[in-house]
């Protein structure tokens, strides 16, 4: 033991100084981003005491450290672990991390480093391994000197230049609305629909807007925004659906919009030219070639870069403010020549005189609303703007100020749509929504400029400026953003409504209410500004959405969709436990015993038919742990196989459990799988092909399921199919298999197929060890599969594909409430089953037959379910062909008791050591059940030898009184050499009604 105290008054070179006792400490671990003091600054900032020093390795010791003080002014650190003691400060004194917003940052987070926190394995697992080391080795990590590696990879790439609010949004918007409604067009407008109306057009416009700009306040404050503007929003908020189809349109409206407003330079450009007699061929070619110019000239400014993007605005922001000032201030100067031109100063009878509208040229009050109107984009719909240069420079003081005015409204919308249209499709291509549009994702340079997206955006602007008739697709790219603004409120009401604890935007000023009307209004002005381009406009933003939900884009951005579904849910479910069930809502909803999802794929593709949109389906799967799992390899299992499922479109969860038995881990799911009404009412597991093989124990277990199943007043389903249903063991079906299961081998080393006899059940295919759960294949591109394996893999998909002409045939033979008969009918509505016919079959007596055929076809048509023929059997009490008794004779000599060939005492003993074996007296009590079912089978031979499938009342046998092998026996004489056979026993509560 040894104890070090330091003062104030020590050298320096012992503050670092650190006895160690034990040898395991003397190797030390750096972990960048909680206990290195130059990677987590918060916990450095923190005030230390003058005689407290940090010791970088300090924050590698042990958890159990603890700061105290002498009484002498002067705090200590304690190691329990090897009574050593510190000097250190909180945060520094265990594997534990102090909060720090590197642990929240992205992994591409471009604002800061991302740092890994402790996982809770670290902190809470006993320390048999190095945890640091284990967390590397998976490559959760970097190594330090890779980290290192990174972060001066970065620094060479240089910091992407950012902008302030007043650069990057302030003078764009003020550019935009100035440049083009006020500067341009207002004095228009007041002419139309005069003074009283324009003020309400900026009213109802304001109100829009505002209510819209809120909106937008509020996405933008609830957590970092990255580029891509109302895409990005709307994408992060709706999901991919909605941002899909409106990035998309919202990229090409920017990319329009460039010929848009760079056609209305090149007119203006052009009139001054005719005025002058200056032209250099016609108009409209004349326009073509000052557009072009105009628009290579926008692009060059673009690819040098933000910078001088930014400055290029902030230039024309100035020559666009000198315009106005100049345009009032010549307003105020008299002059007589200005009155012979229609100029007569401010006057009120003039005032009077415009208040009311005089509307010209076919204009409406909507028509001029929709040219005014802000949420537009100040798009000129290609109309001629020199009547409103020539005004403008008479009344000015120096009119070729306002020139350069009109030059600077038209150029700085151009310049801000021709580099915002590349930085949204940009960012649409980087979430790979649209597969084969990731080439334009690439970025160049310290800003990551979207190159290839300027080229897009100026090839798009060019041919729409050599077309230079823009007043038909005008209004439609009017509308395009006006659904993206009409998404942005809807996306506040949404995102408001889903009430996820996500959602909490700094920005308070806002009110889901009033984003909705937003939205609805926005909606309005689409139809007002025309109704034909807004029903274009919703018909693309609609098509785009199917296309992006049945793609189903590979993303998850915690979306407000996503938790109004859960919200939904949640609500309906709890919703649904305040109703009683009813006869008439009955639905199959299945707990299927399928172990992997993949290992058994006909028993899930046959019960996926009758319950796919009809009923639920879990796929239940026991492991049998004898140590303690891996539950973080478990749960990365768990959603493994859900994805599974999701990838191949069967509807249905995946619910594993650990259990040290089978039927403990199978009655752990019949309880506890499920929630509310949510819940299994039919266990489904596979016949036990292998039963007479394998050890008894494992066929007391798989009886015992079913007593189980019936006590919890479950229905039951077994399948038996005359091939195994378990393809786990066969090369190449192990893709759901744990990886610690699979080794690593190269792909040309032998094949080794290695399974525990257990999962060779089709009746147990929860049978899965830590050691094996799952087959391990080795795998070899040289080896082929046996003859035996291709027709088993074949047998197994055939409930995949589509079943041709045939029968179900349906032995109704005992009542169980309806449930024999329910799945049947519920197949045949599916398409794959729907060529196949209905065949019942009953029992009955021979001098009836014709009576229980009439009163089962009347209860089958009260039931509303089609059948082709009802079958009465009248010979099913006829003794069976004496060579099947005597098969099953043979049958159950190995598991009879034979406690006449010993004494009482040691015949109690064995009955007690082995319960399923069968007594002399059990079986001559139950041989008339025995002969029963062996001839249902011979009648099922006879009569269903070419069913598509067969579906049967499962015999019954009580608990306690029939032995585990003698039912078992039953159950294999029942359904040997038949085709795919499905026995059924419902709870015997009603699931058919014929009342309405």
């Amino acid at each position: 033991m040894s104890r070090r105290n330091f003062s104030q008054g020590e050298p320096a070179e012992s503050r670092f100084h650190v006895d160690v006792v034990h040898e395991d400490e003397s190797r030390v671990h750096t972990r960048p981003g909680f206990n290195d003091p130059g990677a987590l600054d918060s916990a450095s900032d923190i005030d230390h005491p003058p005689d407290v020093f940090l010791d970088p390795a300090d924050g590698l010791r042990s958890d159990s450290v603890s700061l105290h003080s002498t009484g002498t002014g002067h705090t200590q650190a304690s190691d329990t672990h090897s009574n050593t003691y510190y000097m250190r400060t909180f945060g520094h004194n265990t594997v534990d991390a102090v909060p720090n917003i590197d642990f929240y940052r992205l992994t591409e987070a471009t604002l800061g480093e991302k740092m890994n926190r402790p996982s809770l394995a670290e902190l809470h697992d006993q320390i048999d391994k190095d945890p640091l080391e284990d967390r590397m080795a998976n490559g959760e990590e970097l190594s330090a000197g890779e980290e290192v590696a990174a972060r001066a990879s970065k620094k060479t790439k240089g910091v992407a230049v950012k902008f302030g609010w007043i650069t990057g949004v302030l003078v764009r918007c003020m550019l935009n609305i100035w440049g083009v409604m006020l500067f341009i067009r207002m004095s228009w407008i007041v002419g139309h629909a005069g003074i009283g109306l324009t003020i309400v057009i900026i009213l109802m416009a304001t109100v829009v807007t505002t209510i819209t700009g809120l909106s937008t306040s509020a996405i933008a404050t609830n957590g970092f925004v990255r580029g891509g503007g109302a895409y990005y929003l709307i994408s992060r908020s709706l999901g991919p659906e909605f941002g899909g189809s409106i990035g998309l349109i919202f990229a090409f409206a920017n990319a329009v919009a460039v010929a848009m407003y760079v056609v209305g330079f090149a007119e203006t450009v052009v009139e001054m030219l005719n005025n002058v007699d200056a032209l250099m061929t016609d108009e409209l070619n004349d326009i073509r070639i000052v557009g072009t110019l105009t628009v290579i000239l926008l692009l060059g400014i673009s690819v040098a870069g933000m910078e001088w993007e930014a400055k290029a605005q902030i230039v024309l922001l100035i020559v666009l403010l000198s315009a106005i000032a100049n345009y009032f201030i010549g307003s105020l100067i008299p002059a007589q020549d200005k009155k012979s031109k229609g100029f007569f100063g401010y006057q009120m009878a003039i005032f009077v005189e415009n208040l009311v509208p005089d509307f010209r040229d076919d204009e409406t009050f909507f028509s001029v609303f929709a040219i005014f109107f802000p949420a537009a984009t100040g798009i000129l719909a290609g109309a001629n703007i020199s009547g409103d240069l020539i005004a403008m420079s008479l009344v000015s003081a120096f009119g070729p100020l306002i020139t350069a005015g009109i030059f600077s409204a038209t150029l700085s919308s151009a310049l801000a749509s021709l580099v915002s249209a590349p930085k949204v499709f940009q960012a649409l291509c980087k979430d790979n929504i649209y597969p084969g549009l990731d080439v334009f994702a690439k970025g160049y340079g310290k800003n990551n400029e979207p190159l290839r997206g300027y080229v897009l955006t100026f090839c798009i602007g060019l041919a729409f400026i050599l077309i230079a008739e823009l007043n038909i697709i005008a209004p439609i790219i009017s509308n395009f953003f006006l659904a993206s603004y009409a998404l942005i409120n809807f996306s506040v009401f949404h995102a408001s409504l889903a009430n996820s604890p996500g959602w909490r935007p700094s920005f308070k000023y806002y009110n889901k209410w009033v984003s909705l009307a937003g939205a609805i209004l926005c909606c309005v002005v689409m139809f007002v500004i025309n109704w034909w381009a807004a029903l274009v406009t919703l018909l693309i933003v609609l098509a785009l959405y199917v296309y992006v939900s049945y793609k189903k884009p590979d993303v998850n951005w915690g979306s407000s969709t996503q938790a109004l579904i859960y919200n939904q849910a949640l609500t309906q479910c709890l919703n649904l436990t305040a109703v009683e069930d009813h006869v008439k809502n009955f639905r199959p909803q299945c707990l299927v015993l399928t172990g992997y999802p993949s290992s058994r794929p006909a028993l899930l593709q046959l019960v996926h038919s009758f319950t796919k949109n009809v009923g639920l389906m879990v796929c239940g799967h026991v492991r049998i742990a004898s140590r303690r799992p891996n539950l973080k390899e478990a749960s990365q299992e768990h959603a493994r196989c859900q994805r599974w499922l999701n990838k191949k479109c069967i509807k249905a969860f995946y619910a594993p459990v650990f259990s040290d038995t089978l039927r403990n881990g199978v009655h752990f799911l019949l309880q506890s799988v499920g929630l509310g009404r949510l819940k299994p009412n039919t266990l489904v597991l596979g016949f036990k092909n292998n039963w007479m093989e394998g050890h008894m124990n494992d066929v007391e277990a798989y009886i015992n399921i079913i007593h189980d199943a019936f006590d919890l007043q479950f229905g039951m389903v077994i399948l038996r199919l005359p091939e195994s249903l378990d393809i786990s063991h066969i090369q190449g079906q192990d893709e759901l298999s744990s990886s610690y299961d699979k080794p690593s081998v190269a792909k040309d080393t032998p094949v080794t197929v290695t399974l525990a006899k257990e999962s060779d059940s089709d009746s147990t295919p929860s049978k899965a060890t830590s050691k094996q759960s799952s087959p391990i294949i080795i795998r070899d591109s040289k080896s082929t599969l046996s003859a035996s394996d291709l027709h088993l893999l074949e047998s197994s998909q055939q409930f995949k594909k589509k079943q041709g002409k045939g029968t179900i045939d349906v032995w109704w033979l005992f009542d169980d409430g309806g449930l024999t008969l329910l799945l049947p009918y519920l197949l045949n509505n599916k398409s794959k089953w729907a060529d196949c016919r209905i065949r019942v079959f009953i029992g009955g007596k021979i001098n009836r037959i014709d009576h229980d055929r009439r009163r089962m076809a009347t209860l089958l048509s009260r039931f509303r379910i089609e059948f082709s023929d009802i079958n009465v059997l009248g010979d099913i009490n006829t003794k069976p062909k004496k060579q099947n008794k005597l098969w099953f004779k043979a049958l159950v000599e190995s598991y009879r008791l034979k406690e006449e060939d010993m004494d009482q005492e040691k015949a109690e003993r064995l009955k007690t050591e082995h319960p399923w074996k069968i007594t002399d007296n059990e079986l001559e009590l139950h041989k008339a059940k025995s002969n029963r079912q062996i001839r249902l089978n011979e009648l099922l031979k006879e009569y269903s030898a070419d069913a598509k499938l067969i579906v049967m009342t499962m015999p019954l046998a009580r608990k306690g009184v029939v032995s585990s092998a003698l039912y078992m026996c039953w159950l294999e004489t029942l359904s040997k050499e038949l085709p795919p056979l499905m026995l059924v026993r419902g709870n015997h509560q009603s699931v058919l009604t014929f009342y309405s």
